[in-house]
């Protein structure tokens, strides 16, 4: 058996980011690395991702130190690989340099296009090698891969486990999904071969995953998609500690680069671009926070997590089907208001990385425990620093909760594309004239701020008194839905 020194690059992470930073290696030189086994953690300017070897061997060097930024095609590792002779030819790889027995093959083949993380691109149809066996179980047959639209994914050391703990079937084709989907189907217990894919090309998807679980645990109490925050998030913090600055140093210079980089850029061409309008509304929710505590005590509920800001999000996709002309985006090359059917709810999201907006698929389609189940998995994932860039495209209207600051309201500015976003601000007992007598109740002020070119003055004044109209009257989430 010879050994080969194969090279794994920079994967060409798409979405037009063309450098990604080291956040943290997982392994070491003269660590053993299994096809699929996850190395480093790297971020970009949409989010922070995972990336897997795609070949087994002894880690030989990391070219770069964490912290260290990277353009995309770089070599960031070598590993010493040993090539059998009937070892069949693999899969070209991510951002893997091509096998040198081969340069007329490479000469030949059209230029790669950008993808994903832990995607490839083949332009023919090609074998994925065949998967490792667990002890006791057959190996699973090569694979035809077809090429169109059809991602390579890297094959794992292991099969993917049942809710119960054992090795799934093998099926022939192992289902298409990216790395951190496949973590959250494992801390599920969702056997991926199981899943209906939605995503293009066949690939599981996050929403996907958590439509298994719920079908699955029906009979049982639902629970938020992720049960444990991770360990704390590597990478600086965005502000140093002050015990860390050394007498008589007058400034600190933090670089700005990754998500808060990308999000100054996009906060800059939102404000200027989209001429942003705000309302403001002071409202009573003293019937809205009791109707919170009576769903808490809701045996129907258990395990999922209730709070205003569940009831706020119900509202806002209330309002929204009362006044759907609100949830529009603007197409400036065609002079056209782009009208959606559907509402993909931004929640506007603090992380150590900076501020980020995962949004909610498709929440006018589901139930306040699916609404909930939802909010609980996003926020999560986001504190993780595990939101993938999918999570943050296509968002049609934001909720930014600046209330958990003590904030009582505030300014906000459009999430790029979209027509409107609702701060909603501290709640806090003030005394309200309540019934002709003045009592201390439960009140908080929302604000609107919208894109004036598609939402005009009368439609988001209607807007945002229909979303007060709900968390006055709770029982409007019935008589109006």
């Amino acid at each position: 058996m010879t050994t080969t020194l194969r090279e794994f690059k920079m994967p060409d992470v798409g979405e037009g980011l063309t450098e990604a930073e080291i956040l943290k290696w997982y392994v070491q030189p003269g660590d053993k690395v299994t096809d699929g086994q996850v190395v480093c953690e790297v971020e970009t300017a949409k989010a922070a991702v995972e990336l897997p070897i795609p070949f087994d061997g002894v880690v030989a060097e990391l070219r770069f130190p964490e912290g260290t930024t990277v353009d995309v095609g770089q070599v960031i590792i070598a590993v010493e690989t040993g090539d059998g002779p009937a070892a069949p030819a693999p899969a070209a790889p991510v951002a893997e340099a091509a096998p040198a027995a081969a340069p007329a093959a490479e000469e030949a083949a059209p230029a790669r296009q950008p993808v994903l993380v832990g995607y490839g691109v083949a332009q023919t149809s090609t074998k994925r090698r065949p998967r490792k066996a667990a002890p006791g179980q057959a190996e699973a047959p090569a694979v035809t891969v077809p090429a169109p639209g059809r991602p390579v994914v890297p094959a794992p050391a292991a099969p993917a486990l049942n809710g119960n703990g054992s090795a799934a079937p093998v099926t022939g084709e192992r289902p298409l999904a990216k790395p951190p989907v496949r973590k959250l189907a494992k801390d599920l217990g969702i056997d991926l071969a199981a899943v209906v894919p939605t995503g293009d090309g066949g690939v599981v998807t996050r929403d996907d995953v958590h439509a298994a679980a719920q079908a699955a645990s029906q009979a049982a109490a639902p629970a938020p998609a992720v049960e444990a925050p991770a360990a704390p998030v590597p990478a600086a913090a965005p502000v140093p500690a002050a015990e860390a600055v050394a007498p008589g140093v007058r400034e600190t210079r933090i670089p700005v680069k990754g998500v808060r980089k990308a999000t100054a850029q996009a906060m800059v061409g939102s404000a200027f671009t989209a001429p942003h309008v705000t309302e403001f509304i002071t409202l009573d929710v003293t019937r809205t926070m009791k109707l919170v505590q009576d769903l808490k005590e809701d045996p129907d509920l258990a395990g999922l997590r209730i709070n205003p800001l569940l009831l706020v999000a119900k509202a806002v996709l209330v309002a929204i089907r009362r006044n759907p002309e609100v949830n529009a985006s603007w197409d400036e090359a065609n002079q056209e208001i782009v009208l959606k059917h559907y509402v993909n709810l931004g929640i506007a999201a603090a992380t150590p990385r900076g501020l980020i907006v995962p949004n909610i698929k498709d929440a006018q389609a589901k139930t306040l425990p699916e609404l909930s189940g939802a909010l609980s998995s996003l926020v999560a994932t986001a504190r993780e620093g595990k939101t993938s860039p999918a999570d943050m495209q296509g968002g049609t209207i934001t909720i930014t909760n600046v209330g958990v600051f003590g904030v009582d309201t505030g300014t906000p500015i459009l999430n790029p594309g979209e027509s409107a976003i609702l701060a909603v601000g501290a709640i806090k007992a003030q005394p309200w004239v309540h019934k002709g007598k003045v009592k201390a109740r439960q009140v908080t002020t929302l604000a609107l701020s919208f894109d004036h070119r598609l939402i005009d003055g009368e439609l988001g004044s209607k807007f945002l008194a229909d979303i007060a109209g709900v968390l006055e009257h709770p029982k409007r989430l019935i008589s109006w839905a």
